[in-house]
């Protein structure tokens, strides 16, 4: 009988312990379920994203634009994209899908990072941040004509990004590296006011924090090198590239950082242009690889 009691005994305390262990899995449980939720609002914020980045159309470009370097479009017009590449002064202009483009000589050769299209006019920048400007129309000849070469018009320093805003009457210029630069920890960007007869004058200098960049990225110290830029018409943020580091950054009109995206290898080989057509959709062009031709991606607006 004593026996029998301290065995009942046992029971009751297993039968307890099952129970206080059963309510904290259930504790357990619940808290998993906060963090569910937690993690399903972050991924509403990404999806707000108007682009997946991981599903482009790819588009090949020729041989003679594998370091395909600048990319724009004339009033948002896919049909025919205008671009440079890295080594030659020449403007290439062609249909996403044509397998060879034309080509206008403008410059010697040169380190050509990028370029702009504004009322009628071209803008080429070099990595020096000279400029070189034409109209157009001279895009139909084989070599243009009324060139002009703008000097000194930035601080000394490495570029690679620039930008037109044509509603405002705006182009801007992306510094990629500067001795300035890197001690302040931010990028600079020049503002102009572009006049009807192709002419700039200054209009405003803006800074972009590499910290802020930081903070959002959530990745370690590093030196952020900028390679392109262009503007969402739509939401009036700017769109930041960076090829070196593999990110997209989003900012507000102002270059006040809202959001880094990091950018997939697999589909960014080297992002060096970046432009959105008149329906909002985004392209990026990559030089490029032992493996890859150059090419431009597009992700369509969600």
């Amino acid at each position: 009988m004593k026996n029998l009691k301290i065995n009942i005994a046992a029971f009751f305390t297993l039968v307890l312990i099952a129970f206080v262990g059963i309510s904290c899995v259930n504790g357990k449980h619940d808290d998993g379920k906060e963090n569910a939720g937690e993690t399903t609002a972050s991924s509403k914020v990404v999806s707000n994203f108007p682009y997946d980045l991981e599903n482009p159309v790819e588009y090949n470009m020729p041989q003679n634009l594998f370091e395909i370097s600048g990319i724009a479009f004339y009033n948002g017009d896919p049909k025919d994209v205008f671009a440079i590449q890295d080594e030659d002064g020449d403007l290439f202009h062609l249909g996403l899908s044509d397998k060879e483009s034309k080509f206008t000589k403008f410059g010697a050769k040169g380190d050509y990072e990028d370029l702009a299209i504004i009322n009628n006019y071209v803008i080429v920048l070099k990595s020096n941040g000279e400029l070189h400007t034409f109209p157009l129309s001279e895009s139909n000849k084989a070599e243009a004509e009324n060139v002009v070469k703008t000097k000194d018009l930035v601080p000394k320093a490495e570029y690679e990004g620039l930008a037109a805003d044509a509603k405002n009457n705006m182009v801007y210029v992306l510094t990629k590296d500067s001795k300035s630069d890197s001690k302040a920890k931010s990028s600079s960007i020049y503002g102009f006011k572009f006049s009807a007869n192709g002419t700039l004058s200054a209009s405003g200098q803006f800074s972009l924090s590499h910290k802020e960049i930081e903070k959002f990225s959530g990745a370690g110290k590093s030196k952020f090198r900028p390679s392109a830029l262009a503007k969402n018409l739509k939401t009036n943020e700017w769109y930041v590239l960076s090829s070196v580091n593999k990110v997209l950054v989003i900012t507000d009109a102002d270059f006040k950082v809202k959001a880094v995206h990091a950018l997939n290898p697999k589909f960014f080989n080297q992002p060096e242009g970046i432009a959105f057509d008149k329906n909002n959709n985004l392209y990026i062009s990559n030089e490029g690889g032992t493996l890859s031709a150059g090419n431009i991606l597009m992700f369509k607006q969600k």
